[in-house]
């Protein structure tokens, strides 16, 4: 269950990154009411999953499916530039997410968890 806190933490980060852009500085009022609701969401998860996954482990999940989405988003919502060089660097965050989550596991596994 924990991962899947997680996972919905990191997803719902996004939400809230794309939220600033919106908010433009905190001086449009809904976009910054709900970019702020998100926040909270965000962390309320991130902290439930860390009750099950170690910190660092979490934290770099967490902050790579945010990073990860949002560069997304951004380049298939906004336009941003698509470059080899962006796509690559991304698929290696996103390896790096899944390395940690397969370590995890096997970790998980040998203590008979």
């Amino acid at each position: 269950m924990a991962w899947i806190y997680l996972i919905a933490g990191g997803l719902t980060e996004i939400v809230w990154a794309l939220g600033l852009k919106f908010a433009e500085g905190f001086t449009k009022p809904i976009p910054s009411v709900i970019t702020l609701i998100f926040i909270v969401i965000s962390f309320f998860l991130f902290s439930k999953a860390m009750k099950g996954i170690p910190v660092g482990t979490a934290y770099a999940v967490f902050t790579g499916i945010g990073a990860a989405g949002t560069a997304i988003v951004g380049m298939f919502i906004f336009g941003e530039l698509i470059s080899l060089g962006k796509v690559f660097f991304l698929l290696l965050l996103i390896s790096g997410i899944v390395g940690l989550k397969l370590v995890d596991g096997e970790k998980h596994q040998e203590e008979g968890v």
